[in-house]
Formats: C-alpha cells, sequence, structure tokens
C-alpha cells in the first residue's frame, strides 16, 4: 500500500542549509551580533563542585 498523496513531501533544495553555511562562511558582516559571538567564545568556567552541592540540595529536598 502506497502513502496518500498528501503524506507525500516536496524535494528540497537544501536552502536552509545554505543560508546556515553563508552565515558561517560570512561572519559579522550578515548578522551575527559582536556580542553574541564572544558569549560563544568564552571558556566555560563552572564549578563542579559547586554544582554538585546545589543538585545534591535540590535532591534532598531542602532550600537554601
Amino acid at each position: 500500500m502506497s502513502r496518500h498523496l498528501a503524506d507525500h513531501r516536496a524535494q528540497s533544495d537544501g536552502g536552509r542549509l545554505k543560508h546556515f553555511y553563508r552565515i558561517e562562511k560570512t561572519g559579522d558582516a550578515d548578522g551575527i551580533h559582536p556580542s553574541s559571538r564572544a558569549l560563544h567564545k568564552r571558556p566555560l568556567s563552572r564549578d563542579s563542585a559547586k554544582r554538585v552541592e546545589n543538585f545534591t540540595r535540590i535532591e534532598r529536598e531542602t532550600t537554601a
């Protein structure tokens, strides 16, 4: 049994992917704000011990 006519999607030419690659290649000139780029480039510095402590506190159902 084949699919109904409405269940078939039209072939995509990859437009979304093309636009994504264009934005990535051109960088700031095409719309990526410098502050957003800075946030993506900054190193992740998290205190894992404090994070685990907070999760265990939540697990024990106590508040600060």
